[in-house]
């Protein structure tokens, strides 16, 4: 049985190391529902998210990748139910950036799901679970009014959550 053949997720060609923004988007294997639950906030049309405790452990991974690569900046992030938005810049990827001097996009998503899922194993005394898909999603960021666009999409993540599942 021969097995479809798999596109590759990033550009050709691409120095995913420079200077740049992205949008990143990392999905729980399998879609299971364990990062945040999201709910109604005061407002018609507000929701809220609330993590859960793996959902916690992914935030301080996340935020820590700043000291870890000191030319990564997480500018926006938000973490769903089953997958999560990130707003991630490199700036200044020439210098030296602690345990890689030049850390690329891969880079950074590999390590905060490494972590992330160790820690999470060790908590659940699950040795080998795999949380996450194998892979991520990218775009390069080219503008200032995609940026916003991108701002604005995750910001409205949320309630579109609680419309596709009927919540609201």
């Amino acid at each position: 049985m021969s097995l479809p053949k798999r596109k590759h997720p990033r550009l050709k060609n691409f120095d995913y190391s420079q200077n740049g923004c992205y949008h990143i988007i990392i999905c729980v294997k399998n879609e299971s529902v364990r990062l945040s639950t999201v709910g109604r906030g005061l407002a018609p049309a507000e929701a809220v998210v609330r993590l859960t405790k793996y959902g916690e452990i992914f935030k301080s991974e996340l935020l820590n990748l700043e000291d870890r690569f000191n030319c990564i900046k997480i500018d926006k992030y938000c973490i769903m139910p089953n997958h999560i938005h990130i707003l991630l810049s490199i700036e200044n990827a020439g210098t030296a950036a602690g345990a890689s001097p030049r850390p690329t996009v891969s880079d950074c998503v590999r390590t905060v799901k490494s972590i992330f899922t160790r820690k999470c194993n060790a908590m659940d005394d699950t040795a080998g679970r795999i949380i996450f898909q194998s892979s991520f999603y990218d775009e390069i960021i080219g503008s200032v009014s995609y940026y916003e666009q991108v701002w604005r999409y995750i910001d409205e993540n949320p309630i579109k959550w609680l419309i596709t599942h009927h919540k609201i």
